[in-house]
């Protein structure tokens, strides 16, 4: 059961750290074909999606500085892009890094490349593809921390645990492979 985030200090940090928090990692499960808009997404953005060598540390320590870039990236990237409403088909979707007008797709692509920017290991920073509770496919960006993986969303200003995220998964990138997956224990 997920407890919460539980404050670092009594102070205005609501930064989830340590064994009480209880946050939840992702398990991967069958590897599985990237979204079609994400490989059109490589061809036009190569070094986004250059995969890199594992970092030594696995998930990343969440510190308070990366706490606060976190927050500070999400509520940029929220504020930046005036959002559009997605009348493309599958097919013809294209995922943009810091349009002026954008889909859910255009902020999660934005809020990684500037965590990239940043100095964040890519392998921390997964793109995950979810249906809403209205039924439509959207994407987030899914950030792996020792403390757990965090949900940054264009639908809400909280960051929150991946399994507190009112969606149905659908597959999320592999760190530092070039291939997706599906979430294990998830089943259709």
């Amino acid at each position: 059961m997920i407890v919460g985030f539980e404050p670092v200090n009594a102070g205005p940090l609501d930064m989830p750290m340590g064994p009480q928090s209880a946050i939840q990692h992702i398990e991967f499960e069958t590897p599985t074909l990237p979204p079609m808009a994400y490989t059109m997404f490589c061809l036009r953005y190569k070094d986004e999606c250059r995969t890199k060598p594992l970092f030594r540390g696995g998930p990343v320590r969440l510190t308070e500085e990366r706490w606060a870039n976190l927050k500070q990236v999400n509520q940029t990237v929220n504020r930046s892009i005036i959002p559009e409403s997605k009348e493309l088909s599958l097919a013809d979707e294209t995922w943009l890094i810091n349009p002026h007008r954008g889909y859910c797709s255009d902020y999660a692509v934005t809020k990684r490349h500037e965590l990239l920017n940043r100095g964040w290991p890519s392998g921390a920073l997964l793109l995950s593809e979810v249906v809403t509770n209205w039924g439509k496919h959207h994407l987030v960006l899914v950030v792996r921390t020792r403390s757990g993986d965090l949900v940054l969303d264009n639908l809400t200003p909280q960051i929150k645990p991946w399994a507190r995220a009112p969606y149905r998964w659908v597959r999320i990138q592999m760190p530092n492979r070039p291939l997706w997956t599906t979430l294990a224990g998830l089943g259709e």
